[in-house]
């Protein structure tokens, strides 16, 4: 069964021996380390220098794979993905730069260091404007080869870690983790609020989607990060506790109010205050806290002074408060005040491309604390975790993997049966005559037949759809290499 060991990168060596295509922090020691050697397909038409070649390469540590023709080449490039290429530029069939604007087309931007004849000036201009890392003229040099092909080789994983590390840091803000179009909306929200003092923030979403993260974050990456964020859980303080809780209270003010308390507004002076269930609080305390909010000022409960209000406030509900004001269970002057900034958390079953980053992200955050051996995905287990609806959200999820480190800490990767059965299950509602679900888990030929490049062209876009046009992640779902799937972008006219 194919298993993946990052959710951003491509898998492991499959059946059809695919070399995975790993960010720089796999790097040439670690190659031989792990016994993995850099990949080169070298295209001559010439078989002794093929012969010539392969075999010094193989002799500097390269694994080689040999093709005649520019034909040849680009089917075994879109294949497998090698780590280089090595390119004579004439040759019958296909030459050299039809091969390489080909391999261009076809979203294959592995290095190329391309062969050609002595003083063929224009020609070696050519190919380095399609691209190409290097150039040298017949007759070459065993050696000089071996060194560009490695210069070559190592750049362009210099150049995969920075479109790596920039793609990191796109799919997470604070701890909230993700890189689908819902929730860099959201994120990009919150970027915006980075240099703002004093914000009143209303996060609104189903439970388990993460509002207090939102609120978290936005006092992290905000002016006011260095001083206090105070939360109050509004649905977990009765009544006649809540103002005191919120304002504080004067000694004497009530029974049993012993001695002077001072309440979260001023506990958060300078920072935040996060007030979690908002649509919780009473009609009563919701006056009183819209007054301060207004004014910027409040009075202990029991008290004659009043006190500024010094912090930006972040509010959040599970409820619709729309639906609620318009049921009297709200007050609009307090709906309209707090939702100065509005963010809406979308639920996980709309961000399902969402789920590998976030099951990733929580194998490493449970790894560093319970011991254990899991460090990759089954596909199948993926699959399944990406059909499922998740009623409760991102909690959900998290808890479900927290199970499974704990449970499973014997297991190298994450597999089916480690899944709670309706996750397992979650599949079984579709169609039977749908493709993809017949019961024997391959494809269900219908009576009449198919246009299997209709079929195909359809697989490719609903990956693409699932995935928010993650090339990445779609290819992982059709089991292809990413090249593989830019060849059928290109081919059904899907490219941007």
């Amino acid at each position: 069964m194919t298993e993946y060991r990052d959710a951003r990168r491509a898998p492991p060596r499959n059946p059809t021996n695919e070399r995975p295509s790993f960010p720089i922090e796999v790097t040439s020691m670690m190659n031989a380390a792990t016994g993995l050697l850099d990949r080169v397909l070298v295209c001559d038409d010439e078989e002794l220098i093929r012969w010539s070649l392969s075999e010094h390469l193989r002799g500097e540590g390269f694994e080689v794979t040999i093709v005649k023709n520019g034909e040849e080449c680009l089917k075994e490039a879109v294949a497998h993905a090698p780590d280089a290429i090595l390119l004579d530029l004439k040759m019958p069939v296909m030459d050299g730069l039809t091969c390489l604007r080909k391999l261009r087309e076809a979203g294959v931007d592995v290095p190329v260091v391309v062969l050609t004849a002595h003083g063929a000036v224009d020609s070696a201009i050519e190919a380095t404007r399609l691209g190409a890392a290097a150039y040298l003229s017949k007759p070459f040099d065993l050696r000089e080869i071996a060194i560009k092909l490695t210069q070559a080789i190592e750049s362009n994983r210099l150049s995969e870690e920075v479109r790596y590390l920039r793609d990191r840091r796109r799919a997470r803000y604070g701890n909230l983790v993700g890189e689908s179009t819902a929730i860099r909306a959201v994120f990009e929200t919150m970027q915006k609020l980075e240099q703002i003092d004093a914000p009143t923030v209303l996060v609104t979403g189903e439970s388990g989607t993460g509002k207090e993260l939102v609120a978290e974050a936005i006092h992290a990456m905000g002016p006011r990060k260095d001083a206090p964020f105070i939360e109050i859980d509004c649905a977990s303080i009765p009544e006649n506790l809540m103002e005191s809780e919120i304002f504080g209270h004067e000694r004497g003010a009530f029974t049993d109010a012993r001695a002077l308390k001072r309440g979260l507004f001023e506990l958060a002076r300078g920072g935040t205050i996060f007030l979690d269930e908002i649509g919780e609080m009473s009609l009563a305390t919701q006056a009183k806290l819209l007054r301060a909010i207004e004014t910027r000022r409040f009075k202990r409960v029991g008290g004659l002074v009043d006190l500024p209000v010094d912090a930006g406030i972040v509010a959040a509900t599970n409820r619709d408060l729309a639906r609620e004001v318009d049921r009297g269970r709200f007050r609009r002057d307090l709906y309209y005040r707090l939702a100065v900034i509005p963010i809406n958390l979308p639920p996980l079953r709309d961000r399902q491309s969402d789920v590998p980053l976030l099951v990733y992200h929580y194998l490493e955050v449970f790894k560093k604390r319970i011991p254990g051996r899991l460090n990759s995905i089954d596909a199948s287990a993926l699959a399944a975790l990406q059909r499922y609806d998740w009623p409760g959200n991102v909690r959900e999820l998290k808890n479900i993997v927290e199970r499974i480190v704990t449970l499973h800490r014997e297991s190298s990767r994450l597999e089916i049966g480690h899944l709670p059965v309706e996750v397992r299950l979650a599949g079984d509602k579709s169609d039977p005559t749908a493709v993809g679900s017949g019961s024997s888990g391959g494809f269900v030929l219908p009576p009449q037949g198919v246009d299997l490049e209709a079929v195909e062209r359809n697989l490719v876009v609903q990956a693409l759809e699932r995935t928010s046009k993650n090339q990445t992640q779609a290819a992982k779902l059709l089991g292809i290499s990413r090249y593989a799937l830019r060849h059928r972008l290109a081919k059904f006219g899907l490219k941007d």
